[in-house]
């Protein structure tokens, strides 16, 4: 089994190296659902790593859902991806970095342009009024994990225009520059089309789940944006009381 461990790649605390490469072989289907995974004295003898060490990267695992223990087969790879919560603003850069995962990005368009037809439908703006429209790629360890159109209403937010998005995804800057008041989530499905397929390296015809977003700022419009995941690499859930909370 310790041949099965892949190699630490050298970034952050050992815990957290430890972690991503337990990770890696669960997310590309090398260790499917149910895979028992090694015990905790063979992950220290490959790292050389403290029984201690090794407990907290087993013990972030299960407290996101990732893995689980069963009475007789011991740990093993849970059979459900992580959950998010359906009301939540989430940044996928945190995200994927609070999992202990190496995120990253790219920008695949970025143009200028006014909110007509589609655009003005999708933000609820006059025609004319000046729209940043981004394609943006997301990355968990080098495995594309998101595909991001968004919409940005740049009469609200003029200093979208010249912001650096090759620096900071343009979710993670909204969130950490601009106040929203409201919000709404559309949550869908469908089949991975051919240049979805190609983006995500998943086959065509793959389940994705779809979450569009829009967001305002006392009641003026600040962005749409269409979030699509492989549909085993996420979850959402909602959590409601009786009464109308």
């Amino acid at each position: 089994m310790m041949g099965d461990l892949e190699d630490l790649d050298g970034q952050g605390p050992l815990w957290q190296q430890i972690r991503r490469a337990l990770i890696r072989p669960m997310s590309d289907g090398t260790w499917p659902p149910g895979t028992k995974i090694p015990k905790e004295l063979e992950i220290m003898e490959r790292y050389g790593a403290a029984r201690m060490t090794v407990h907290r990267a087993l013990r972030s695992l299960a407290g996101e859902g990732l893995i689980s223990r069963k009475r007789r087969a011991g740990t093993v790879v849970a059979d459900r991806p992580p959950e998010r919560p359906l009301l939540e603003i989430w940044d996928i850069a945190a995200e994927v970095e609070r999992l202990g995962g190496v995120y990253s990005f790219e920008i695949l368009a970025r143009e200028r342009l006014a909110a007509e037809d589609a655009s003005a439908a999708r933000l609820g703006l006059a025609d004319g009024t000046p729209v940043a429209r981004l394609l943006v790629r997301h990355f968990s360890d080098g495995a594309a994990l998101q595909i991001e159109e968004r919409l940005i209403n740049l009469a609200a937010v003029p200093a979208a225009a010249g912001a650096d998005f090759a620096v900071e995804p343009p979710g993670t800057w909204l969130v950490a520059n601009v106040p929203w008041s409201d919000a709404e989530h559309v949550i869908s499905a469908e089949s991975a089309t051919r240049d979805l397929a190609r983006l995500l390296s998943i086959p065509v015809g793959t389940a994705c789940l779809v979450v569009e977003r829009r967001t305002w700022s006392d009641g003026e419009p600040i962005t749409w944006a269409r979030f699509v995941h492989p549909g085993d690499k996420r979850r959402l859930v909602g959590r409601f009381r009786s009464g109308g909370e």
